[in-house]
């Protein structure tokens, strides 16, 4: 769809006479970025196809794309899972290793994948950052699903990106704790009984009754829909909410670390 749609503007481009530089020049782009577009090597962003639209005259017939772009700006597994959390009631989440993606601050999420190994380049990092950004549109959904969030300690105090990007992460998720339909947990590293010992665990309860599973590891990620296989993951997570810090005890918590990052 990205080869087609570069393949449209060129010969729009071409249509009105003007060659790449010219065209940058009015676009305000360099006409480096305009070749990738047109070979389908670079995904376009929707506001340059709006300003496309206008240059070229196309009367919103290069601008009616966005929508269909904007889905082919994210990662299949991405879309996958969004597509789930929008049609979620209900989302619970434990995490081991970093903050949920639906918590996480935009100079965050960078900071994570500029330090994934083997490394992005800078257009992957902000695909990626892009994709987990849009995500984040669940907390603005009306009615509001109900979500909870379990978080390692140890993830509150590893400072990715430095303690600037660290203290804004923290009062983020303060602020999202504020929610009524959003409660935050803390799971101590103290902790001598932790029923999450086998990794990271996400249940989904969707619009119309179902309930998934969504589990992510190293180089792959799963839907989990076996109702034998969800039920474990239901149990475990309501463990392990048990063994975590109240959700007024983890904005203490949250707000302790704050002050000392």
């Amino acid at each position: 769809m990205i080869a087609a749609l570069g393949r449209q503007l060129r010969m729009w481009r071409e249509s009105a006479g003007l060659d790449r530089a010219k065209f940058g020049q009015r676009m305000g782009y360099g006409p480096n970025l305009i070749y990738k577009i047109e070979r389908g090597t670079r995904i376009p962003r929707p506001e340059f196809l709006d300003k496309a639209d206008e240059v070229l005259g196309a009367g919103g017939k290069i601008a009616a794309m966005k929508v269909d772009v904007q889905k082919a700006r994210y990662p299949k597994t991405v879309r996958d899972l969004a597509k789930l959390e929008s049609e979620a009631v209900e989302l619970g989440a434990y995490g081991n290793h970093n903050l949920h993606g639906l918590l996480q601050t935009e100079e965050y999420a960078r900071a994570l994948y500029e330090i994934r190994r083997p490394a992005y380049s800078p257009d992957e990092v902000e695909r990626h950052v892009s994709a987990r950004m849009a995500r984040q549109s669940m907390f603005h959904r009306q009615p509001a699903p109900a979500m909870t969030f379990v978080l390692e300690q140890v993830i509150l105090e590893r400072r990715l990106g430095g303690s600037g990007v660290l203290r804004r992460q923290l009062e983020r998720l303060l602020e999202i704790s504020s929610m009524r339909n959003v409660e935050i947990q803390v799971m101590p590293t103290a902790s001598e009984d932790h029923a999450g010992m086998g990794g990271q665990i996400q249940v989904l309860k969707l619009r119309g009754g179902s309930t998934v599973g969504y589990v992510e590891a190293q180089l792959m990620s799963r839907l989990v829909t076996d109702p034998k296989d969800i039920q474990i993951l239901e149990l475990r997570y309501g463990i392990i909410r048990s063994q975590a810090l109240s959700p007024r005890e983890s904005c203490l918590f949250i707000e302790k670390v704050l002050g000392d990052t």
